[in-house]
Order: C-alpha cells, then structure tokens, then sequence
C-alpha cells in the first residue's frame, strides 16, 4: 500500500465529505479512491470514517488521526519545496504575520525596499496580536513579542521590548506625579490585554515582586487606542518604548520613572522574536526575508 499517497486521499475526503470530490482533484476514479483509504484503515485496525449513500463523516478517532497528519503532510511539503527551491531565486507567494503595531510601525514602511529588491516575491501580510502556529497556520515568517517559544522554530531576537510607564502631562497635573512605584496603586491604569489577561505592573523591592497595577479605566489588544487614551489625560500606561516613541518625542506622553525600573514579567528576556521553521530557511524567498529583517532590524 502506498500510504503516503492513501493519506493525501485520506486528508482530501475529510476536506471536502465527498468521495466523488476528493478523487475528481486527483483525477483518479472513487472507488480508487475508496479502496486505497479502506487498505489504510485495515492497516490501522480502525475505522476513519462512516460511509453512507449520502455522507461521509469522520469519525472520533478519524478526526484526531487527521489533526496529526495534516502537520506531517505540510512538513513534507515544505520539505519539497526547501528541495525544489534550492539555489533559485526567491519568488512566490511570501506570507507574513506580525503583531499590529511593530507591523505599522517598524515592518511596512521597509517592505518597500524589499519588493525594490526582490520584485518576484508577492508579499501576504497579515497584522493580528493574537498567537500563532507556524505549523497550524499558512505562515511563512512570524513577528511577535514575547519570550523565544518552545515550539520546533527557529526565534531570532531581532530587538529588545522593554515597556515603560508614561502619561500625558494633563494627567499628571490633574491626578500628581507617583513619586514611588506603590502610589500608583491609587492611580488609572490603561492596560494592554494578553491570551493570560491584562498586563500587570510589577516592581522589585527588597528582593520581592509586588504587583503596583492601577485600577484599569480601559483594557484592549489594540496599543494605538491605549495610546490615544493616555495623550486624551484618562490614565497612566505601560507600553513598549519603540510603540512609543513618536508619543515621546512630540511629548504628548512623558515617562515616569522608578528605581528600580518597573517591569511586566519577572522574566528579563521580553524582546521581539523572528520566527520560522528551521527548514525553510532554504527556500530562497524566507531566507530573503529573514537575512533582510535581521539586517535592518
């Protein structure tokens, strides 16, 4: 039995719930199709799927059998496609993801250079602060803040993400400057929202972490609204300094400062992580995009 191939059959009809359509993309007859995926089911002492004359589901252990070769499949492909690309050039589609505000910030306004460079490679960008899986997800290059993941990627620190504490001067005025890291307890906070909750303001004291987060006015995934609410005066915010930094200069926003500086991880190591397979960094179009981003980053 060809196995390989009884998989991609296999993967198909779960895709598609149809015999008929499975084997019509691959151009070869149902009960082909049929047999090759009853042999596999033979071989496995478990039935995949319930035929009926209408319908075709997956059953329980089909579905889970499905969920682990399809990762196996798509390691293959791109196992083919680091083979086929070898020493080409870098062309094809290039499918990037990347937190919202690095992405607008600090990846866009370069990516005209890089199509400058490379103009057979079409870029596909998505912006999203949510996670993702580079062997779940169609993504080729991931950006994302955070620590290096433990997931089978290669993670490139390309820059430091330390936040710091700012507020508008019409706050400040209104509700005083925290002279120590324990008064903001009594100040308004304006959080930024992760998969574990809202960002927690933590400081050192005495060899001791204490959490000194205010009560929030406001939580969102989204930093440029944050942004906008500490320029309108309503709280103080902990924001990466590169997010900021625009802010900064114009002085809309000022820092606040605490000895020792005040953190959102006991874990020193936040920074901004490349992230991709390890694998497809020979194919010429992620190797491009990698080299291009560590040099400029």
């Amino acid at each position: 039995m060809d196995q390989l191939r009884a998989l991609r059959y296999f993967t198909k009809v779960v895709e598609t719930g149809s015999f008929t359509k499975a084997a019509a993309s691959f151009s070869v007859p149902p009960s082909s199709l049929s047999r090759r995926i009853a042999d596999l089911e033979k071989s496995l002492g478990a039935n995949l799927l319930k035929r009926s004359t209408r319908v075709v589901q997956v059953t329980e252990i089909g579905q889970l059998y499905y969920q682990q070769v399809q990762d196996i499949l798509h390691q293959l492909k791109q196992s083919d496609e680091s083979v086929r690309s070898y020493q080409a050039k870098p062309m094809g589609l290039l499918r990037i993801s990347s937190m919202v505000s690095f992405g607008e910030r600090v990846l866009l306004p370069m990516l005209e250079e890089f199509k400058t460079q490379y103009p057979e490679v079409v870029l596909d960008v998505s912006l999203d602060d949510g996670l993702s899986t580079l062997t779940r997800d169609d993504v080729d290059v991931a950006i994302r803040g955070g620590y290096a993941p433990n997931e089978r990627v290669q993670a490139v620190r390309l820059m430091d993400n330390d936040f710091i504490p700012v507020a508008a001067a019409s706050y400040l005025s209104e509700m005083g400057t925290p002279k120590s890291a324990f008064e903001l307890r009594q100040h308004r906070g304006l959080f930024f929202r992760t998969p574990n909750g809202p960002t927690p303001w933590l400081y050192q004291s005495e060899g001791e972490w204490h959490d000194v987060s205010a009560p929030p006015v406001a939580v969102s995934t989204n930093g440029s609204w944050l942004g906008d609410q500490a320029d309108a005066g309503h709280g103080i915010m902990m924001a990466p300094r590169w997010s900021i930094a625009e802010r900064l200069e114009s002085g809309t926003l000022q820092e606040l400062f605490f000895e020792p500086k005040l953190q959102i991880s006991q874990n020193p190591d936040l920074a901004i992580y490349l992230l991709y397979q390890k694998q497809q960094y020979l194919v010429p179009k992620v190797k491009a995009m990698v080299d291009f981003l560590v040099a400029r980053i």
